[in-house]
């Protein structure tokens, strides 16, 4: 049964329409990366995932009415945030934030949770230092640990490798299969065609105004769409 369903929708700001007529489906253990052209409304597509937007026409629903802060999200970072003066014990934590309510404290299973996850990205030694005096992957791996705090169900990574050197990279997209696999569903934004085709179960690209794909990796290889975008990566 599909996790996330996306009907028919319309996404646009300001009353200008970016991209409509979009339907697709997540399942449990999908890998979804969604590539597309700049301004092709794949910022737009996640605030709406993540209930920040509303939808200009069509709808989203869940499975079981999962909610959308039940998604561990994964932002791109601007300069100020990778700036942060925080541990990263408190980052990583802090992805428990939506579990809290209106407690104002942690809580020890929730401590626990942000213990483990440091372990499984193996940052675990890092927990005392300081956020911004580690490296790029580093920092990209504090986040994807705060994100597992949020969930263990759906990650949402808005291009998690990007700015990071090539072996850094390989290391970032290495760590989000390994979770792929242990039955956390993955939607992934990115530029990297190569990547995306490398690691995903399904591909939705979408194009200026309207949706040019969504299927399995297999058929997006197989479709003139992936054969012309997977030369431009450099490899299938």
């Amino acid at each position: 049964m599909p996790q996330l369903i996306c009907k028919n929708l319309a996404l646009g700001y300001e009353g200008k329409t970016v991209v409509s007529d979009l339907s697709f489906s997540v399942s449990k253990g999908d890998y979804l990366c969604i590539v597309g052209e700049n301004g092709s409304g794949k910022s737009t597509l996640i605030k709406t995932i993540l209930g920040l937007k509303m939808p200009m026409q069509g709808k989203i629903t869940t499975e079981n009415g999962f909610a959308a802060t039940e998604i561990g999200y994964m932002p791109q970072q601007s300069i100020v945030q990778k700036d942060f003066p925080a541990s990263v014990r408190e980052v990583v934590r802090s992805g428990c934030l939506n579990r809290c309510g209106l407690r104002p404290f942690y809580n020890k299973a929730e401590k626990q949770l942000a213990e483990e996850n440091m372990e499984k990205l193996g940052i675990a030694n890092l927990a005392k230092r300081c956020y911004r005096e580690l490296s790029g992957g580093q920092q990209q791996r504090v986040l994807l640990a705060r994100a597992l705090c949020a969930t263990r169900t759906i990650l949402l990574l808005d291009e998690p490798a990007s700015g990071l050197d090539p072996k850094a990279t390989v290391e970032m997209y290495e760590l989000i299969a390994g979770l792929n696999t242990s039955g956390i569903t993955i939607i992934m934004v990115s530029h990297d065609i190569a990547a995306s085709v490398r690691y995903a179960s399904h591909i939705l690209h979408i194009g200026n105004g309207a949706t040019v794909f969504f299927g399995t990796k297999d058929e997006y290889i197989a479709s003139k769409l992936g054969y012309v975008f997977n030369l431009g990566g450099g490899m299938v």
